[in-house]
């Protein structure tokens, strides 16, 4: 078997819930690239088109489709869109995600402050609209099929708990336990489920804490580059690789329950 065609995905269709963001929308090109027909899921459909329109730009299939991870009949509807649209699914990457200010230790706060509303609400986005609900809907026709690949996007600060933001550390810290647990049960019925741990990639929702408004960077980027091995922040493209790798069933067809961490370095240094 050629290397080139251990990471084929022609003739297969991916969804990528959360397309419509940095990472999310580096991961739904990677995979487009590879040959995989793309559904971009997400709210912000200026993004999704816009995503969906580079893919075919380069030759590829794709589509947006609208919904909310949270609604699980805005799911059940958008995999039916897709299934009519581009066939069964046979890659589901749960990209959504986020953290919010309210559920972040400030300087001098103490954790029994913390707001509970915030906490859920983080753990909605992450947890169970960033990965329940989608392995749920979309998990149920693979199961029909006996066959599939989910990745889940957790995060390095679900391996390691990161000062401040303690709701976002601990709600990906469950997503990798979920996606342990699914592992084990779905890979009797063919079904393989990962995740990705990607470090310290700039991006929307965390630009703020790593750069001032200068472009120069804030003190908590100064300490994360510091700390990092490879002595920078990663590119949204360097998932590329771990994406195609975990979506072949070709490349990866014995891996399952695995976190494959994307990160310089970070979670491998002490002191």
């Amino acid at each position: 078997m050629g290397l080139e065609s251990l990471f084929q995905l022609e003739n297969r269709t991916a969804v990528v819930i959360g397309g419509t963001g940095s990472l999310g929308g580096a991961m739904a090109s990677a995979l487009g690239a590879a040959g995989a027909r793309i559904a971009v899921v997400g709210r912000n459909a200026e993004r999704g088109m816009e995503r969906a329109e580079d893919i075919r730009r380069e030759g590829g299939e794709a589509v947006f489709v609208s919904a909310d991870a949270l609604d699980r009949d805005a799911l059940i509807h958008a995999r039916e869109h897709i299934e009519r649209a581009m066939g069964p699914v046979d890659i589901l990457v749960n990209a959504a995600g986020g953290n919010q200010s309210g559920a972040t230790l400030q300087p001098g706060d103490d954790f029994c402050s913390l707001s509970l509303t915030a906490w859920g609400d983080v753990f909605d986005l992450n947890l169970i609209g960033g990965t329940v609900l989608p392995c749920q809907v979309f998990g149920e026709t693979m199961l029909l099929r006996n066959s599939g690949s989910i990745i889940n996007v957790a995060s390095m600060s679900g391996m390691i708990p990161l000062s401040r933001v303690v709701a976002y550390s601990a709600a990906k810290a469950a997503v990798i336990n979920l996606t342990q647990f699914l592992a084990r049960e779905w890979a009797p019925r063919g079904i393989r489920v990962n995740c990705i741990s990607p470090g310290f990639f700039p991006a929307e929702q965390n630009r703020g804490l790593l750069y001032n408004a200068d472009g120069s960077l804030a003190p908590r980027g100064e300490q994360i580059i510091n700390h990092t091995p490879m002595a920078r922040f990663g590119y949204a493209h360097e998932l590329s690789g771990a994406v195609v790798f975990l979506a072949s069933s070709t490349a990866s067809s014995f891996v399952t329950g695995h976190n494959l961490v994307v990160d310089g370095g970070f979670s491998s240094t002490t002191i």
